[in-house]
């Protein structure tokens, strides 16, 4: 068990946005600390995005890190001897957190392409309430919302 919280690291904003959301989110997509790589990859994305819709890449990436985070989930609690899911609301920083894993996982899973394509378009669809990661959120929401009776047991 650990003894007290560790403290969290600032995050420097990204160079050509100058954005902290942006910067978290190349984090999160770099495999192997490829850095660079992943940077590259992320402005690709913001260019792809340009060129689709003719609005600047990083409003459409803000819409849909929106859209994406959820608001209530559920985290399970032992009473006596049984474990209830317990809806709970999501602290500003998991929201993110799950928002940028989702989108990941959601373009990560879509077929053929470049990755800065897939990319783009899973966030071209979750900017308009679209794609697989909104029906992650969606999925959360569910299952928070069927498990409202439980919510005495707040932690």
């Amino acid at each position: 068990m650990r003894r007290g919280k560790p403290e969290v690291r600032p995050i420097l904003p990204d160079t050509r946005h100058n954005s902290v959301t942006v910067q978290t989110f190349i984090q999160h997509m770099m495999l192997k600390g490829k850095k660079s790589l992943a940077t590259r990859l992320m402005y690709d994305t913001f260019d792809y995005i340009q060129d689709k819709t003719g609005k600047p890449g990083v409003e459409t990436f803000d819409a849909a890190i929106k859209n994406v985070s959820p608001v209530m989930e559920v985290r399970p609690r032992r009473v006596g001897g049984a474990t209830y899911q317990v809806p709970m609301e999501v602290p500003a920083d998991r929201r993110l957190t799950l928002a940028i894993r989702w989108i990941l996982a959601a373009a990560r899973a879509r077929g053929g392409k470049s990755f800065a394509e897939k990319l783009g378009a899973e966030l071209m669809d979750a900017a308009t309430n679209q794609g697989a990661a909104i029906r992650k959120r969606e999925e959360t929401h569910k299952m928070a919302e069927a498990n409202r009776a439980f919510s005495h047991y707040r932690m």
